[in-house]
C-alpha cells in the first residue's frame, strides 16, 4: 500500500487548514513559542486529525517531507529561508495564494515567478486577477462540511455577519456598508473584536454553523476579498446570501436562486427587508444556497483536487522537462 504523501506547510488560516488536513495526506506544521504568525500549528477549536503534526520549529530540518505548501509572501520570501534545509527546499513546491491582488486588482505581479512551481488560487476570479508571471496556474475552490446538527430555520427575523475584526479592516471589508445597512435592517455581528460595533463576539468556529442556521439570511458586506469560507459554510447551512456582486461573489450566488448580489446597497437593503417580511421565500432561496455549495464546495472534490495536484507535483521531480504543460494537461 502506497504511504501518503508528507507535506510541510504552515498554519496560515486556520479553518482552511483544517479542511485542508481532510485530504489523505500527512501535513507537518512548524510551530514556535508563543505561536507568531505562521508558526501556530493545531492551534484553535478544530478537530485536527492524527494526519496534523506539530514539528518544533528547530527539528523541521531534520524532517523527510515529499513537498512544501507555502500559504503566504512571508512563507515565500522569508521562512523557508529560515527553517527548511537546502535539499527541502530542492523539494516540490507549491504556493497557495489565499487572496485577490491588494495593490493594484489588474497590474500586481505575484511573489512567485518560477515556471517549476505551481501557483494554486481559491476562486477564478483571484486566477484572472493576478499577474501570474511565468507560474502555471490551477484554481482549487473551496470544500467545506457543517455539523449535522447545523439546520437552517431562518426562525430569527434578522441577518447575521461574520467577519472577523471588522472594527479595524474598514472600507475593504465593508464596514461603512455594514453601518449603513444596520440603519435600516436588523443585523446582528459575530467574530473577533465584534463586540467593539455591539456585536455578539466570537463563536467557535465548530458552533457557528448551527449557530447562524436561526437567521433568517447571511449578509456579506465585504467589497474586495476572496470568497469567505464563511459565506460558503453558510450556504452549506443553508442560509440564502445577500452580498455585494463583487469578486467571487458576482458568479457564486445566483440572484433569486441561492440569495441576491447587487452593487447599490439599496437594492440589497429592499432585498433583506423583502426576505424578512416573506419567510416561504427565504426558504426556497435556502434550498438553493445549499444545493449550490453542495455542487462547488463539496469536501470531496475539494480533498480528491488537492490530492491529485500533490501528487502530480511529487510526480513531476523525475520528469522536470516541460512542466508547465504537465500542469496544463492535468488541468484538462
Amino acid at each position: 500500500m502506497e504511504k501518503p504523501l508528507r507535506v510541510l506547510t504552515w498554519h496560515i488560516h486556520g479553518s482552511y487548514l483544517y479542511y485542508l488536513t481532510q485530504t489523505p495526506c500527512e501535513f507537518y506544521l512548524p510551530v514556535k513559542e508563543g505561536k507568531p504568525e505562521g508558526y501556530g500549528g493545531r492551534s484553535g477549536h478544530f478537530a485536527w486529525g492524527s494526519n496534523a503534526h506539530d514539528v518544533p520549529v528547530e527539528e523541521v530540518k531534520h524532517l523527510e517531507v515529499d513537498c512544501i505548501l507555502f500559504q503566504s509572501r512571508k512563507n515565500y520570501l522569508e521562512d523557508q529561508y529560515e527553517i527548511l534545509s537546502p535539499e527541502q527546499r530542492a523539494l516540490p513546491k507549491i504556493f497557495l495564494e489565499h487572496d485577490p491582488p491588494r495593490e493594484v486588482p489588474t497590474d500586481t505581479r505575484h511573489v512567485v515567478d518560477d515556471p517549476d512551481m505551481l501557483l494554486v488560487h481559491v476562486t477564478h476570479f483571484n486566477n484572472l486577477m493576478w499577474d501570474n508571471n511565468r507560474t502555471p496556474t490551477k484554481v482549487i475552490q473551496h470544500g467545506v462540511v457543517v455539523p449535522q446538527n447545523a439546520k437552517y430555520t431562518g426562525e430569527l427575523e434578522k441577518g447575521i455577519v461574520v467577519i472577523n475584526g471588522l472594527s479595524k479592516r474598514g472600507r475593504r471589508l465593508g464596514l461603512d456598508v455594514f453601518e449603513a445597512v444596520r440603519q435600516e435592517v436588523p443585523l446582528d455581528l459575530v467574530g473577533m473584536g465584534s463586540k467593539a460595533l455591539g456585536g455578539l463576539g466570537e463563536i467557535p468556529g465548530p458552533d457557528l454553523p448551527a449557530f447562524i442556521g436561526q437567521y433568517r439570511f447571511f449578509f456579506n458586506p465585504i467589497r474586495y476579498t476572496s470568497l469567505g469560507l464563511a459565506v460558503c459554510e453558510a450556504m452549506m447551512v443553508g442560509l440564502p446570501i445577500v452580498g455585494l456582486a463583487t469578486t467571487e461573489m458576482s458568479v457564486a450566488i445566483k440572484n433569486r436562486e441561492s440569495g441576491f448580489v447587487d452593487t447599490n446597497v439599496a437594492v440589497l437593503i429592499e432585498r433583506m427587508k423583502m426576505l424578512l417580511q416573506k419567510p416561504v421565500v427565504a426558504r426556497e432561496l435556502s434550498k438553493g444556497a445549499q444545493q449550490a455549495a453542495q455542487r462547488h464546495f463539496n469536501i470531496s472534490h475539494f480533498t480528491y483536487e488537492w490530492s491529485q495536484t500533490f501528487h502530480q507535483a511529487v510526480r513531476q521531480t523525475t520528469n522536470p522537462t516541460n512542466r508547465r504543460y504537465l500542469w496544463q494537461a492535468e488541468k484538462k
